[in-house]
């Protein structure tokens, strides 16, 4: 099944975004009770061929496609577009026919056998001074076409002047997939607009089991609202779509 909205039908749309950095979503698959992942952090593939279809969607819409240095580490390969009306789409566009794959990670540890670094896709790596020159030293030297230093004054990574980077290297659109270390940081800074949540039937529960947005949280008052675009039931799961309040 091939989600139904199109890019072509998408992009007729307006949004209300900073013309200094992406708009930027959030695509994520979560249990009923809000994980996206078991205890033990294992890549979660509890959702249904409907979600994978849903997220290739999103995938296929976006520009840039950001994600964690444990997410690639969990998983070992990102999500290509693979199927042929959503290529064709972006081929019509004048898009690559796959968006730019985007790391981010300030300790660079990666292990150079991962199916990541053999797939056919750009592969961009957000990172500091030390993590550039892990990259430059080790054996995936070579695997990034495009290494971009965002470091704060603290030694980490700057979410602000990445976003701003990414925009003028043409990322108009950027999806982020996790994960929840991720998530919170750019909640924090206030750089999400949308979030589309799948709800999947099971329960995983545990308190070491991932959610959608880790880190210490938010007090009330400082609570993210968000405002709720639209909710879709299709067989056992939930897709709900939200936008920022004040995107």
């Amino acid at each position: 099944m091939l989600w139904k909205i199109s890019i072509l039908e998408y992009n007729l749309k307006t949004h209300n975004t900073s013309v200094d950095r992406p708009q930027t979503i959030v695509v994520l698959a979560m249990s009923a009770d809000g994980k996206i992942a078991d205890k033990t952090r294992s890549p979660a593939r509890f959702s249904t061929p409907v979600d994978r279809s849903h997220l290739e969607q999103q995938v296929a819409e976006a520009d840039g496609v950001l994600f964690g240095a444990g997410t690639l580490r969990a998983y070992g390969t990102t999500l290509s577009v693979s199927n042929p009306q959503l290529l064709q789409l972006r081929s019509q566009q004048g898009l690559p026919l796959q968006p730019v794959q985007i790391v981010c990670s300030s300790s660079v540890e990666f292990d150079a056998e991962l199916r990541f670094f053999r797939q056919q896709v750009p592969r961009w790596l957000l990172t500091t001074a030390t993590g550039a020159q892990r990259a430059q030293q080790s054996s995936i030297a070579g695997s990034f076409e495009r290494i971009l230093l965002v470091q704060t004054d603290q030694g980490k990574i700057d979410w602000n002047n990445a976003l701003r980077q990414l925009v003028n290297l043409g990322i108009k659109r950027l999806a982020v997939l996790g994960g929840g270390e991720l998530v919170a940081s750019l909640l924090a800074a206030d750089l999400i607009d949308e979030l589309w949540l799948t709800i999947c039937p099971l329960i995983l529960g545990g308190a070491t089991a991932p959610t959608p947005v880790e880190g210490e949280g938010f007090s009330l008052h400082l609570a993210r609202h968000l405002e709720l675009l639209s909710v879709q039931t299709v067989e056992q799961e939930v897709f709900l779509h939200y936008r920022r309040q004040g995107s």
